[in-house]
């Protein structure tokens, strides 16, 4: 096992640095742990909008959070801050510390450019885009929700000019997300991913063996009673603490929390159960890693995550490495079958071949197969890279969305509701977003061709419903850290390696070389 800090060495560190800490330290955190809170508490107020509050209550909840987010900024960007970060510059601090106020001044340096009334425009703009943008995909009109799109890049371009007016404003927005790694690296890594998947995509079409896709979907419909059950029976399994999450619905299945309290959602197709069941266990993920960061650093960086690439890892290696592995549906098949009575001839061979088809047809990125997942995300990339440049208008948005997808899928959406209007992200203003997820993917696969080298027979574990052993590898190299480092550095921390494409792709060509019988 690697050199790593566990729980009780980190707690100990924790209350070292305490007593040891100058008071300009201890003021600065103080005050940081006000902005965490408030943030924390836009973040349930967020969830319940998409979750559960009652269609009228927009107008309150816009004003609640834009008032929150307004508030969280004025104590980041108070001038005490700054103060208190100039004099800890040359102080004597330990490395937890000196990690503390790096991140801090990260934030603060960003927020103090930007003037509060605009960040509270923003929060208002998505409160107001977030309904319009549900009812433009209800009823397969984009025209509903272009204006919030238009006024979301305006005010978006507006808050990268103040953080950076020399810089690519998209790659400020990138920042916003992935901070810690250069855009131009994740561009290569993209690239990459593109130059492999395209003629790997192309050569399974055309030449790779027929498997069971239809192993589960040619047998009827299931009822979203029965694939709820079936979801909660998964979590408990993987180890979901259900004493600090819930599991609800949501028109996009998001998750939401900290180590306290993390909270996923999912969404059911009577004729899809495998689409809730891998966005399910791609939520437990994200919650996972919430739930293992270290309670003693709450409202700190320690005890934040490090980016949504690192956290977007975490959900993919769950669905992917494990949730489609041969060796969990050894545990998941017995467990399926019992919600699922009509389901009790599939085999082991063909719950395996139908969770890792390549599809011909679909057009939904969150029920998309493995590969053809990233050129979902790179035509995301490239438009909104458009939009914030201005080489496009957010009125040509449906018909660049359609030709991107014919040209990279081979496939045309009929509708915008399954295009353009599929995904949520523009509706909170993200862009820079959509990269962090082929990111996590590639990072993913590191990190658990790492695991599988430190943990002695780790299939064997999953085949025997054992999760533990990659609960604990992943909480120690990688949950408790927190914000601690820098993304490339955590990478190392981890895995022994710099952050690159190669293990996924590694993974990739032989998993989907065995299963279709082609030589990728």
């Amino acid at each position: 096992m690697r050199d790593v800090f566990r729980f009780d060495m980190a707690t100990e560190t924790a209350g070292a640095d305490a007593e040891s800490a100058p008071d300009a330290y201890t003021e600065l955190l103080q005050t940081y742990k006000r902005v965490a809170n408030v943030r924390n508490a836009g973040g349930l107020l967020s969830w319940d909008q998409q979750v559960m509050m009652p269609e009228g209550g927009t107008p309150a909840r816009s004003q609640q959070l834009s008032t929150l987010s307004a508030v969280a900024h004025d104590l980041l960007t108070d001038e005490a801050v700054g103060e208190k970060l100039d004099e800890l510059e040359d102080a004597d601090l330990t490395d937890e510390q000196a990690a503390v106020v790096r991140e801090i001044r990260r934030q603060y340096d960003r927020a103090v450019s930007v003037p509060s009334e605009l960040v509270e425009e923003i929060s208002t703009t998505s409160s107001e885009a977030l309904p319009a943008w549900e009812e433009a995909k209800a009823e397969d009109d984009f025209s509903v929700f272009a204006p919030y799109l238009e006024k979301h890049i305006e005010l978006k371009r507006e808050y990268a000019e103040h953080i950076d007016p020399d810089k690519d404003p998209y790659e400020v927005l990138f920042e916003e997300f992935e901070p810690c790694l250069p855009l131009e690296q994740a561009e290569e890594i993209l690239s990459e991913l593109r130059d492999t998947l395209v003629p790997m995509i192309e050569q399974i079409r055309e030449e790779g063996d027929d498997i069971a896709t239809d192993a589960f979907t040619s047998k009827g419909d299931y009822s979203e009673d029965g694939q709820e059950e079936l979801c909660r029976d998964v979590l408990s399994t993987l180890g979901y603490p259900w004493e600090r999450g819930r599991m609800d619905t949501s028109s996009h299945p998001f998750s939401s929390g900290t180590m306290f309290d993390a909270r996923v959602t999912t969404r059911f197709d009577e004729t899809d159960p495998l689409g809730s069941l891998f966005s399910t266990v791609h939520e437990f993920g994200h919650a996972t890693y919430n739930l293992g960061l270290p309670d003693e650093h709450y409202a700190t960086p320690l005890g934040e995550d490090r980016n949504l690439s690192v956290h977007e890892s975490q959900s993919r290696l769950w669905e992917n490495h494990v949730g489609r592995s041969e060796a969990f549906w050894n545990v998941l098949l017995p467990t399926f079958k019992e919600h699922f009575q009509k389901a009790e001839d599939v085999t082991l061979q063909e719950a395996y071949e139908a969770a890792n088809q390549v599809y011909d047809d679909n057009l939904i990125r969150v029920e998309s197969d493995e590969l053809t997942y990233h050129l979902h995300i790179i035509i995301r990339f490239e438009i909104e890279r458009a939009l914030i440049a201005g080489d496009i208008d957010v009125e040509d948005v449906p018909e660049v969305w359609n030709d991107k997808y014919e040209e990279y899928l081979g496939i045309r959406p009929e509708t915008d509701s399954e295009g353009c209007l599929q995904d949520i992200h523009w509706s909170h203003g993200n862009f820079g977003y959509f990269p962090t997820y082929s990111l996590g993917s590639v990072m993913a696969a590191q990190l658990y061709a790492a695991a599988e080298e430190d943990i002695d027979d780790l299939a064997g574990h999953i085949e025997a419903g054992d999760f533990e052993p990659l609960h604990e590898w992943l909480t120690e190299n990688v949950h408790q850290h927190g914000a601690r480092y820098e993304t490339n550095e955590l990478v190392v921390q981890a895995t022994d390696e710099d952050f690159t494409a190669d293990a996924f792709i590694d993974y990739v060509t032989e998993k989907y070389g065995d299963l279709y019988g082609i030589d990728a």
